[in-house]
């Protein structure tokens, strides 16, 4: 039975990661110091092949036992939580990369870096391949979440070229999906959470900027899939039908029955224009691609999300 370390592992991608390791026979040890985690993503794994262990990975960490597989996904996600925990953000994709690094090369087990678009700031070249080296403001108010993961995808190719470490990465794009923060600021949460209430759904700017969302399981599909292949270079893992946030916003009212209208509110600092992945790498390399249409997607998600009304706080 092959072990998999999970960092992150009881936030949103984490825990749906999580339950799919564990559906494929895998032992998880998930890691997580429930600063935008929570305990409640995986209330409902039960079990002797799956261990929670409470730890900042960006301290000294061990693992008594081998490990096959390490998922680095931890980190501050959200302009929100980025916003409110800069200096730990920058620490996760320095200290928290290079601990979990020294754990795959000590284990010699293969190394995911759960990467991101952020690392393509506001592109110049659309849709982003992963050959474009991006547009990112070091120094704006996004640059402590966009320059940290940068900087760990240069550490993974470093332990990659220098110490011989079996490592990957994965730039992942907007993802969607049952246990999404209600307040985490992110597009489909604070639309969902807005439109169920019957309250005015806020769209920054003219809403004309475009995302591409992929489902969560889709997403979770493609970073197995990248594990398990003999890829070292970054792979874009994110669905490549692109629409405008103001098009989303109108989905998710029409999907929730919701009376809500739509207002507009000035744009973010930083906040990208256009954000599309080009996945031709990831379908040549790993045979994958996005199944779960939008709709259903959207579908799914809001049926989770009313059915946790009477604890809120619960979905993360």
């Amino acid at each position: 039975m092959p072990t998999s370390l999970v960092t992150g592992g009881a936030g949103f991608l984490g825990s749906h990661l999580c339950d799919h390791l564990l559906a494929k026979g895998h032992r998880v040890i998930c890691v997580d110091n429930l600063e935008t985690g929570s305990l409640n993503n995986i209330s409902h794994i039960r079990g002797g092949d799956f261990r929670f262990e409470m730890a900042d990975i960006t301290n000294h960490y061990e693992v008594d036992e081998p490990i096959d597989f390490v998922y680095h996904m931890a980190s501050p996600a959200s302009p929100i939580d980025y916003a409110r925990l800069p200096l730990h953000t920058l620490k996760v994709g320095a200290y928290g990369t290079h601990n979990t690094l020294g754990l795959a090369k000590k284990n010699r087990a293969r190394f995911l870096l759960a990467s991101t678009s952020e690392v393509y700031g506001d592109p110049l070249v659309h849709p982003q391949p992963e050959t474009y080296w991006g547009n990112v403001n070091p120094i704006g108010p996004r640059g402590v979440y966009d320059e940290a993961k940068r900087y760990a995808e240069a550490l993974s190719m470093a332990y990659l070229r220098q110490q011989g470490v079996d490592t990957a990465i994965v730039r992942i794009f907007n993802t969607y999906g049952p246990r999404m923060r209600p307040h985490d600021g992110r597009a489909v949460p604070t639309f969902l959470r807005q439109a169920v209430a019957d309250k005015p759904v806020t769209v920054f700017g003219d809403g004309s900027q475009t995302r591409s969302f992929c489902y969560v399981e889709d997403l979770v599909r493609g970073l197995v899939a990248l594990q398990e292949s003999g890829v070292h270079e970054p792979v874009n893992i994110g669905n490549p039908g692109e629409m405008t946030l103001l098009e989303m916003a109108e989905r998710v009212v029409e999907l929730t029955g919701s009376r809500s209208e739509i207002v507009f509110e000035a744009l973010p600092v930083d906040d990208p224009q256009v954000r599309q992945p080009d996945i031709a790498r990831a379908r040549d390399l790993l045979g994958w691609e996005p199944e779960v249409e939008l709709r259903e997607g959207l579908t799914r998600t809001v049926e989770h999300y009313t059915s946790s009304l009477g604890s809120p706080s619960s979905t993360s």
